[in-house]
């Protein structure tokens, strides 16, 4: 009977190179939406929906300084702040659940 032998850094290598990578800029996004959520005080969440209009809005402008500053595409910025803006409203909506 053959044993075969396990190479624990190599399962432990393949766990970390599977997990999804933070995108570029994510944490500065959400705290650019959080800002202009409170400076335009348009809630993302409201009457039990979510204001699609604001979270549009609240990632278009976070879109352009997240363009400045790192110098990636406009899909690319759009993308890693409408990621942010959803985030950021499901996370009022729990939060007004609670």
């Amino acid at each position: 009977m053959s044993y075969r032998t396990v190479s624990w850094t190599q399962i432990d290598r393949a766990g970390r190179d599977s997990r999804p990578a933070i995108a570029l800029g994510l944490l500065s996004a959400k705290a650019r939406i959080d800002l202009t959520v409170r400076t335009t005080r348009r809630p993302l969440f409201k009457a039990g929906h979510f204001d699609r209009a604001a979270i549009m809005s609240a990632a278009a402008s976070a879109a352009r300084a997240h363009q400045e500053r790192f110098g990636c595409t406009w899909s690319e910025a759009m993308s890693v702040c409408l990621t942010a803006a959803w985030r950021a409203a499901k996370l009022a909506r729990h939060m007004a659940a609670h």
